[in-house]
């Protein structure tokens, strides 16, 4: 510990002798995880850090990095590949399935990175001791050339939990039992993609560059995921790979400062302790009109205090096109001044679950989003939308017991309904099982909370993986 602490204080010396390069997958959540991790290399750490991506892409991490100190995000080096032309269709509001097959013509133009990268990254090599790439797993192929420098060495960022990396990639291609007990293992949903076969082909494809990394990076740590953390660590020695548990990758101190402050924030400020649900569905899920109403009647009938973003899904360029509106029922949000508020802009999904007010949260599950909530020690009202979400939310309702599911896996091609919507929130805010679930998020969250600070687990996970590179 103390050698690692000595090169730490000599490292500051000679911050320029090693770069970093993240090469995030363009869609949001990817985004963002690889934007606050660089802001952590950069910022804590005193090493240039370099943010290499779609000129898209680049600008939406940045227009949206809501809790990062714009000083923090001034030291990264943005650097904008030329963005390849893709179609940027809206979302299906009505289609059978939640996953955002409009993002398909952006996730495969991605693919056409790969000469850009490389030559930036022998740009990078040629004035560095050592180059460290670290990327998301879907852009494997991308920075495949990392093995010609003979300076640079790969490791992938996984923005996923570690009990879905290791059920979906080590106990199912291996026909491996997963590791719950039985009662848990009947409650497991599917581990079959929720996906069309064009994404499958696309993951398939990226994944057989996989192997070139020198490691893994998870955003999750040892006091969440120990067990799952264990058994893959066991795998990966097999493979002469390394692993840093280094979650949750979110801002030391969050940006309170700022002259944008988002007016839901100055109405939280203005709410009982605990007492408000946020909702959102991240920027991936779309609702059909006749789900949003009932939504609306659900939140309306339970009488409960609510922040709700009502946004459409992202399109591939964030910056083309016309927003969707919304239609409520009439008079909603007359009716519901005071008690509830609705926001159809980009929110400031951090700083309102660090909100005192703020005392649950209505979620798709995806790992941001959960890390983000777990972290801030607030329950989750569970309701997956597609990809790994399902495995998310059992993880959280079943496995850390700090949330509810609002409808089951198996019916996810049912409308939900508002008496549904309406008794889930019910029990959530105003129950005494709801009050039993809030008091384990908030220990949990302490628990990852400190395991941040100085000696705690992932600092201590964070601090080798700089010693590491920086060896």
């Amino acid at each position: 510990m103390d050698k690692i602490n000595e090169h730490l204080e000599n490292l500051k010396k000679h911050e320029n002798e090693v770069a970093i390069v993240m090469v995030p997958f363009p869609a949001q959540s990817h985004l963002n995880q690889l934007l606050q991790l660089a802001c952590i290399f950069s910022s804590s750490y005193n090493l240039p850090v370099y943010y290499v991506g779609s000129a898209t892409h680049n600008l939406q991490a940045r227009v949206r990095a809501n809790a990062l100190n714009p000083s923090d995000i001034a030291k990264i080096h943005f650097h904008d590949l030329p963005t390849p032309d893709f179609a940027s269709p809206s979302p299906d509001p009505n289609a059978s399935s939640k996953f955002p097959a409009q993002l398909l013509p952006s996730y495969n133009a991605s693919i056409l990175l790969r000469d850009p990268v490389a030559l930036f990254l022998k740009d990078v090599s040629s004035k560095s001791r050592r180059v460290i790439v670290v990327h998301d797993v879907l852009m494997s192929f991308n920075v495949q050339d990392v093995c010609s420098l003979h300076n640079a060495e790969s490791y992938i960022f996984n923005c996923v939990s570690v009990f879905f990396m290791y059920c979906s990639f080590i106990c199912t291609p291996k026909g491996m039992p997963i590791p719950l007990e039985e009662e848990l293992l009947k409650k497991l949903p599917s581990l079959e993609a929720d996906a069309p076969e064009e994404i499958k082909k696309l993951v398939a494809f990226q994944l057989q560059y996989r192997d070139i990394r020198a490691g893994d990076l998870y955003n999750s740590n040892k006091v969440l995921e120990g067990t799952s953390l264990d058994l893959m660590s066991q795998f990966s020695s097999t493979q002469n790979k390394k692993q840093w548990a280094i979650g949750p990758i979110l801002p030391t101190k969050l940006d309170r400062v700022s002259n944008k402050r988002n007016k839901c924030l100055d109405w939280l400020d203005n709410q009982p302790p605990r007492s408000v649900l946020y909702v959102s569905f991240g920027s991936s899920t779309t609702f059909s009109d006749k789900e949003v109403m009932e939504f609306a009647m659900g939140l309306e009938r339970s009488k409960q205090k609510f922040v709700w973003v009502l946004r459409d899904a992202d399109r591939g360029d964030i910056f083309t096109g016309e927003d969707r509106t919304f239609e409520l029922p009439e008079g909603f949000e007359e009716r519901v001044k005071g008690i509830g508020l609705v926001v159809r802009e980009w929110a400031p999904q951090l700083e309102i679950l660090d909100h005192s007010s703020t005392g649950g949260f209505m979620s798709h599950c995806g790992w941001n989003s959960c890390i983000e909530s777990i972290t801030m020690g607030v329950p989750i009202a569970a309701w997956p939308m597609h990809s790994e979400q399902p495995i998310n939310a059992f993880f959280v309702t079943e496995m850390l017991k700090i949330g509810l599911i609002v409808r089951k896996w198996e019916k996810r091609e049912e409308l939900v309904s508002a008496s549904t919507i309406e008794n889930v929130v019910r029990k959530l805010m105003a129950s005494e099982e709801g009050d039993e679930i809030r008091k384990s998020a908030e220990e949990l969250g302490a628990a990852v909370r400190q395991s941040t600070e100085k000696g705690g687990a992932s600092k201590l996970e964070l601090d080798s993986f700089i010693a590491h590179i920086t060896r």
